[in-house]
């Protein structure tokens, strides 16, 4: 094994022992303040969540009356949520449904 092989493989266990991203299952358990509830583990809140615009509720003014094209995360909502290395945000990719 020559050198090059020996760097490649120990930076390639560097990745993989730390986790770089990961994949999590969560469920909305309030909305105003948000809390995901983590794989039935853990609670997440505040800093710690990341929210895309897809995930905000969104309103327009049509005539007079606001009109909801979008709703916002609400309580009992399944979310996919993407864990960033170390383990200190996550980003809720979307909302999820059941087929």
């Amino acid at each position: 094994m020559n050198m090059l092989d020996i760097i490649k493989k120990a930076s390639l266990g560097a990745v993989s022992n730390t986790n770089p991203v990961a994949f999590s299952y969560g469920m909305v358990t309030a909305a105003d303040p948000l809390q995901i509830q983590v794989d039935q583990r853990f609670i997440l809140s505040g800093p710690a969540l990341v929210l895309p615009e897809s995930v905000l509720e969104s309103a327009i003014e049509l005539e007079g009356r606001q009109i909801i094209v979008r709703r916002g995360l609400a309580p009992g909502d399944r979310v996919l949520l993407l864990r960033m290395q170390g383990g200190q945000s996550y980003i809720v990719l979307d909302r999820l449904v059941v087929s």
